[in-house]
């Protein structure tokens, strides 16, 4: 697998994807600044967490502009795999990859600890080593993951299948004393319609290996991995 990690002014997690790829799933990959107007030819693109451009204005919505978003798009748009994590998903949201926006959390305040998700689709690249059901223990870290659309997006996507990832309990129960962010029907993660595009806002980068307490997050990238392969 071919794998590119987009790096913006901000971006904290673009190293720890890269890891990822590189030591634990033995992938091709390499680094594009955000400046670049092209990527390499490459079977995943991930945009990375962190605060690109500070968080300015709004959560993503100054990298949506950045000169690589229009190869990002292109790429999307042939099919090709791209998964935005955290602040990928929230510029994903900006660009018009994916649908929706991200409000505050519920909270007012910065959430980062572990939490339950899931998983409500395999019929994905992002989830076919998955079981329909599966819950999996993944960290969060955002201020800004409160997933918000209209009725006929929430609809579109409940009707889609593009609902990939809820919050939940370890059971797989899900209501508001299992959303941390007030996500709106607890979403955490959705494709796109062609469902070739994942956002996502927990770490699956942050849980891939045992060391770092836990690896449910591996299996996005096994996945990943098996329809590179197919």
């Amino acid at each position: 697998m071919k794998a590119t990690v987009v790096v913006f002014p901000g971006s904290n997690c673009d190293s720890d994807c890269f890891n990822v790829m590189k030591d634990v799933m033995k992938a091709d990959v390499q680094y594009v600044w955000h400046k670049e107007a092209s990527l390499p030819k490459c079977d995943l693109v991930i945009l990375p967490g962190g605060f690109s451009y500070g968080d300015y204005l709004r959560t993503g919505a100054i990298a949506r502009f950045s000169p690589v978003m229009k190869a990002v798009k292109d790429h999307a748009d042939q099919g090709r795999l791209l998964i935005g994590i955290c602040n990928g998903f929230q510029i994903l949201l900006e660009a018009g990859l994916l649908p929706g926006a991200m409000l505050r959390n519920k909270t007012l305040s910065f959430i980062c600890k572990h939490v339950w998700l899931r998983t409500d689709d395999t019929n994905n690249p992002f989830t076919n080593k998955f079981k329909k059901g599966q819950t999996i223990l993944i960290p969060i870290a955002h201020g800004e993951g409160n997933y918000t659309c209209d009725d006929a997006t929430l609809k579109g996507l409940q009707d889609q299948n593009q609902i990939v990832f809820r919050y939940s309990s370890e059971a797989g129960k899900t209501g508001e004393e299992f959303n941390p962010n007030g996500s709106r029907d607890d979403i955490a993660g959705i494709l796109n319609q062609k469902r070739n595009v994942l956002g996502m806002m927990p770490h699956p980068e942050r849980s891939s290996e045992q060391v770092l307490g836990g690896s449910d997050g591996k299996q996005i990238w096994e996945s990943l991995l098996v329809s590179v392969k197919s």
